[in-house]
C-alpha cells in the first residue's frame, strides 16, 4: 500500500453525533450528574455518537431494577412459550434494522460494513436459537428410588446477570449471552464497550418494542472503573458474563470470587492454522489471509499464527503474500473493503509496537507492516512476519491487529508442540487431505474450537469457548440457556416415614 487513502465523508459527518441515553427499568434516562461521553468513527475521524455517562448511582439502581423484575415481576414466572415468543419478535425487529444496526458498528468500530451485515444476520439467527430453546429446557425425574421416593430435578433462573461485552464484535456478542439468559427467564444489566455502545442501545429499544418487561434488561454505557467493576461486585448480582481481554478477566473473577458468583469468560486467543504439505493449499492460502486479517485481526478467533511444514513454506507463503496485496484496506463503509480501520489511534500504536519489536527480536517483515497515510482514519497495512521462532512474545501474546506470524515445522509432533505452546486455549486449524492428520491434530490440540480443512465458521448449535487462559465455560450450543440456571433437588416422600431415626 503505496498511495494514501481517500476516504469519503459519510451523511452523518455534517450532522450533530447522535445521543443515547441509559436504559435502566424501562425507561431511556441521562445520567444523574449529566455526564456524556463521545465516540470518534475509527474509520472517518468525526464524533458520531453520545452517550450518557453512567456511574455507581445508575450501576445500582440498574441492578435494583433486574432484581425487582426478578423478584416480583412476570418475566421469570411467565410460560417458556410467552418468553420465546417476545425473543422471536425481537429477532423480527433486528432482522427489520439490520441496516441501520450493521451502519452503527461500522461507524463507532471501524469494521467493514459487508461484515456488520452479516454478524446482524448471525445475530437474528442466534436470538431465533435462543428462542427455541427457550421452550426445550427442562428439569428431570428420579423414580427409581424405591417406591416410597420420587426425586424431581428443577432448573431455574440464577438471577440477575451483569453482562459485560467488548467493542470489537459489539451486536454479535452481546447475542452470544442476553438471549440466553432471557431464554432461562433471568434479568440483566448490560454494559457494552463505551467505544461500542449504540447499537447495544438500539438493541434495548427493540426489546421493549417487542414487549419485554421493564426492568428486565438494563443497559448503562460507562467505564470499565465506573460501571463494569461495581455490576461485578453487586451482592445482588448472582453471575457475570464476561467477553474480552484475559488480563481484564482475571480482575473480574477475582472480584466475582469474593462472593462465589457463577462466572462465565470469552477470553484472548492465539490460534494456529496448522498446514500440511498434502492439503487444498489454495484454499489454506486464503484461510490463512482471512484469519489473520478478519475484522482487522481484532478478533480472538484471529488465525495469527501460521504455522507452515518447511517442505512448502517458500511456495506457500509467496501465495499467502499474493493474496495479502489484493485484500482491500480503506472506507468501512464501502462494500469492497475486506479491513477497515483499527478501533483506536492508541490500539494502532500498540499493534505497531508488537511488529517492530518482533523485528528486533529477528523475524522479518515479509508483508506490510506500516500505518497506511489516509486522508481520515486509522488503517494499518496487513502484516506478515517470517521467521518467528516461538519463545517470541509476537508468537504467544495477543497482538489483537491484522498481523500474520508464521513458524515452521518438520513433523506433526512438532506441529502441535507448537500450536499448545502458548498461555491460550481457544481454536485451532488444520489443513491436509489425510483424516489421520486432521483426527491426530483435532484430538491433541489444545482448544476449544478445531477447524479441519475451514477456518472461523460459527454455528448457534454448536458451543464456544477456549481452555486454558481462553476462558471459563461454553456460549451458545443446545446447553446454553442452562448456564444461566440454577439446580434444585426436590425429594417427594409418599406414606409414612420409614428409617426412623428415633424409636
Amino acid at each position: 500500500m503505496n498511495l494514501p487513502l481517500t476516504i469519503a465523508m459519510p451523511a452523518e459527518a455534517s450532522a450533530a453525533p447522535q445521543t443515547y441515553r441509559l436504559l435502566i427499568d424501562g425507561k431511556f434516562v441521562d445520567a444523574r450528574d449529566g455526564r456524556t461521553l463521545e465516540r470518534n468513527s475509527p474509520g472517518h475521524g468525526f464524533t458520531v455518537s453520545r452517550y450518557a455517562q453512567a456511574g455507581a448511582a445508575e450501576v445500582e439502581a440498574a441492578v435494583q431494577a433486574a432484581q425487582k423484575a426478578f423478584e416480583t415481576g412476570p418475566w421469570p414466572r411467565m410460560k417458556a412459550g410467552e418468553r420465546a415468543a417476545i425473543l422471536l419478535k425481537a429477532a423480527d425487529l433486528i432482522e427489520a434494522r439490520l441496516e441501520e444496526i450493521a451502519r452503527l458498528d461500522v461507524l463507532e468500530s471501524g469494521k467493514p460494513i459487508v461484515q456488520a451485515r452479516g454478524e446482524i444476520g448471525g445475530a437474528v439467527d442466534i436470538w431465533r436459537y435462543a428462542a427455541a430453546l427457550a421452550r426445550t429446557l427442562h428439569g428431570e425425574t428420579y423414580a427409581n428410588l424405591g417406591d416410597a421416593m420420587l426425586g424431581v430435578v428443577l432448573r431455574e433462573p440464577i438471577g440477575v446477570v451483569s453482562i459485560i461485552t467488548p467493542w470489537n464484535f459489539p451486536f454479535l456478542i452481546v447475542s452470544q449471552k442476553l438471549p440466553f439468559a432471557l431464554a432461562a427467564g433471568c434479568t440483566a444489566v448490560v454494559k457494552p464497550s463505551e467505544m461500542t455502545s449504540a447499537s447495544t442501545f438500539v438493541l434495548g429499544d427493540i426489546l421493549m418494542q417487542a414487549g419485554l418487561p421493564d426492568g428486565v434488561v438494563n443497559i448503562l454505557a460507562g467505564l470499565g472503573a465506573d460501571v463494569g467493576a461495581p455490576m461485578v461486585a453487586h451482592p445482588l448480582v448472582e453471575m457475570v458474563s464476561f467477553t474480552g481481554s484475559t488480563r481484564v478477566g482475571k480482575m473480574t473473577m477475582a472480584s466475582a470470587a469474593n462472593a462465589l458468583k457463577k462466572v462465565s469468560m470469552e477470553l484472548g486467543g492465539k490460534n494456529g492454522q496448522i498446514v500440511f504439505p498434502d492439503a487444498d493449499l489454495e484454499a489454506a492460502a486464503d484461510a490463512a489471509v482471512f484469519g489473520g486479517f478478519f475484522n482487522a485481526g481484532e478478533c480472538c478467533n484471529a488465525g495469527s499464527r501460521l504455522i507452515v511444514h518447511e517442505a512448502i513454506a517458500d511456495d506457500f507463503l509467496g501465495a499467502v503474500k499474493a493474496l495479502t496485496a489484493r485484500v482491500t484496506v480503506g472506507d468501512p463503509l464501502d462494500d469492497s473493503t475486506k479491513v477497515g480501520a483499527m478501533i483506536s489511534s492508541e490500539h494502532l500504536a500498540k499493534v505497531t509496537g508488537y511488529v517492530a519489536a518482533a523485528a528486533n527480536d529477528g523475524s522479518s517483515v515479509y508483508s506490510g507492516g506500516k500505518q497506511i497515510a489516509s486522508s481520515a482514519g486509522q488503517y494499518l497495512d496487513p502484516t506478515i512476519l517470517r521467521g518467528v521462532t516461538e519463545d517470541m512474545a509476537i508468537a504467544r501474546e495477543e497482538v489483537f491487529g491484522p498481523v500474520l506470524s508464521v513458524l515452521t515445522f518438520g513433523s506433526i509432533e512438532e506441529a502441535l508442540r507448537i500450536a499448545n505452546n502458548t498461555p491460550y486455549g481457544l481454536s485451532a486449524g488444520v489443513w491436509s487431505a489425510s483424516i489421520d492428520t486432521c483426527m491426530s491434530v483435532a484430538r491433541n490440540v489444545r482448544s476449544g474450537t478445531v477447524w479441519v480443512n475451514t477456518f472461523m465458521e460459527g454455528y448457534p448449535e454448536l458451543p464456544f469457548g477456549g481452555y486454558k487462559q481462553s476462558g471459563l465455560g461454553r456460549e451458545l450450543g443446545k446447553r446454553a440457556v442452562e448456564d444461566y440456571t440454577e439446580e434444585k433437588t426436590i425429594q417427594f416422600h409418599r406414606g409414612q416415614r420409614t428409617g426412623w431415626w428415633v424409636g
